[in-house]
């Protein structure tokens, strides 16, 4: 909703004026609660709606906006970041937790946005603890 609010007030139209109906509003939310998208690609859901590329689900499939959460691809880029980041790695492996935030982002901008962060996390620091 916070989303929605944003962006009709960028449009300066009120909520209603929105060309999206609370069915698809219900069915972006859905798609969050499933897990099929993350907030930051449930804008772009959001975006896809406002531009009349049909409903959400569609949307999703036309631009391939699932979010990956398959062990062998975010491996794949988890390794190439820690390979790239050798100095946060040691921070890692030392006991900084908190260091693993550098990566995660690193991943997730590598994955454009489509990574499950929490299971990028825990790959994270399955192999770096």
């Amino acid at each position: 909703m916070t989303e929605l609010a944003r962006r009709a007030n960028e449009d300066g139209v009120e909520l209603e004026g929105l060309a999206i109906t609370p069915t698809q509003v219900a069915g972006v939310q859905a798609l969050i609660d499933s897990g099929t998208v993350n907030d930051k690609l449930a804008r772009q859901v959001i975006d896809g709606v406002l531009a009349g590329e049909g409903e959400p689900a569609e949307v999703v499939e036309k631009r391939g906006l699932v979010v990956v959460s398959d062990e062998g691809a975010l491996g794949a880029a988890v390794d190439e970041v820690i390979a790239a980041n050798p100095d946060v790695a040691d921070k890692i492996r030392a006991g900084k937790v908190q260091a693993a935030g550098a990566l995660i982002g690193q991943v997730m901008k590598a994955m454009r946005g489509q990574a499950d962060a929490g299971k990028v996390r825990e790959l994270v620091l399955a192999k770096l603890t």
